[in-house]
């Protein structure tokens, strides 16, 4: 099956849970919190939902890992963010809230990058299955 595809079936599979669980299972993945972040389609302008875990918290502020398993190109949610960083974001089944998203520059990501990997070893496996740099993103609350 195509990276994307299980990609998806997983986000799918995961929604799931949540969803029959009333929201009660699925907020917490390997130790990290879950957020759901929503974009807006770069081509489409639709509202893209994706669930995601966050590694790495500074506050109010959720750090989420461009990883896409380790994949060549970068995943759809983080390209839509590059096109327009206005996002929403939801976790726990509280009211989305509006936050911007940004990549962290690379002395954030020098000293994020182990705080993750630390959380979650598989970033290091994803990391050297691709030649790109994976990206990390913080997703700041808007003012």
């Amino acid at each position: 099956m195509h990276r994307n595809r299980v990609l998806k079936l997983m986000n799918a599979l995961h929604r799931a849970v949540l969803i029959l669980s009333f929201g009660k299972v699925g907020w917490r993945a390997e130790g990290m919190p879950v957020i759901e972040l929503t974009t807006t389609g770069r081509k489409s302008g639709a509202s893209r939902s994706c669930l995601l875990t966050s590694p790495v918290q500074i506050a109010d502020t959720y750090v989420v890992v461009a990883s896409r398993g380790g994949g060549d190109a970068h995943p759809d949610w983080f390209l839509n963010l590059t096109s327009n960083p206005e996002v929403q974001v939801s976790t726990g089944g509280r009211p989305r809230q509006q936050y911007r998203a940004r990549i962290a520059t690379a002395e954030e990501r020098a000293e994020m990058w182990p705080k993750a990997v630390a959380v979650y070893k598989n970033y290091a496996k994803y990391q050297g299955k691709t030649t790109r740099e994976i990206p990390m993103v913080l997703l700041e609350p808007s003012a």
